[in-house]
């Protein structure tokens, strides 16, 4: 890949998100900002580079079915021309669940891909939220790699093989408390709302989790793997496994009180 993303990044919903936190992720050490959820003007993707100086800022993911290839690749082109080589384009499909219009969501997204080529949009700036081997292959085949999200590194093992040298960029939840009962309610009250969604649950269950494991809220062993939680230093071990198992880099979403969070995993993470 072309754009330097460095080992370790943040994720984050882009209401989070702010030019001041970004500033502070920067100081910290952080090598990229994931706006999740990213609307498709990248009007705060260009807010967040405004503020800062190396960071790349990537977006974890503009919506396909929301916003349009051409609207997305003009943006795209402002942003760049702006800030060159600090700005990836992550798109995806979204859920089947949360989008009225979901119909052939592969050729949906290898049409949307034609259009950005048809745009400029490079390969080597684009990637995708991929989780099954077929948008996996795609992802290699057709953009810089895959970011997939609510995976553990079982997957991101299984992923790479797929991937091959294309970039593979996981997001993973963290909750950064030494008090398990406390940690793992913070972490089922997010991993739970992405267990009505078919496409994450039948991945789970593709890579060791049991039906009962997926079925909401999620059993303690499905929260604790997707949600690590404990001390700094365990976190790190956590994320580490990312890392191990075939990770190009690593999209931290802290959950709770972020700056403290990212401060502390920071400076484990050294």
């Amino acid at each position: 890949m072309a754009i330097s993303l460095g080992k370790l990044g943040v994720w984050q919903i882009f209401t989070e998100l702010n030019p001041d936190l970004a500033v502070e992720l920067e100081g910290l050490g952080y090598g990229t900002i994931w706006i999740g959820g990213a609307p498709g003007d990248l009007r705060l993707a260009e807010q967040l580079l405004d503020a800062t100086r190396e960071i790349t800022v990537a977006t974890g993911i503009v919506n396909i079915w929301k916003y349009d290839a051409t609207t997305v690749a003009d943006a795209f082109h402002r942003v760049d021309a702006k800030h060159p080589g600090r700005f990836v384009l992550g798109i995806g499909a979204g859920h089947r669940e949360m989008n009225d219009d979901y119909r052939k969501p592969y050729q949906a997204l290898v049409d949307y891909l034609d259009a950005l080529d048809a745009a400029g949009v490079p390969q080597s700036q684009r990637v995708l939220a991929a989780l099954g081997p077929k948008v996996l292959e795609l992802a290699r085949d057709r953009a810089a790699g895959a970011h997939p999200y609510l995976t553990t590194p079982e997957h991101t093992r299984h992923a790479g093989e797929i991937l091959g040298d294309a970039l593979l960029a996981p997001e993973q939840k963290v909750v950064v408390d030494t008090d398990p009962q406390r940690a793992r309610e913070a972490g089922r009250d997010i991993v739970g709302r992405y267990l009505q969604l078919s496409n994450y649950t039948r991945n789970l269950r593709r890579h060791g989790f049991t039906a009962e494991d997926v079925t909401p809220p999620g059993t303690d062993r499905l929260v604790d793997a997707l949600a690590l939680h404990g001390a700094p230093e365990q976190i790190a071990e956590g994320i580490g496994a990312h890392l191990r198992s075939g990770a190009d880099h690593v999209a931290i979403q802290v959950l709770g009180d972020l700056l403290p969070g990212y401060r502390a995993l920071a400076a484990a993470l050294r």
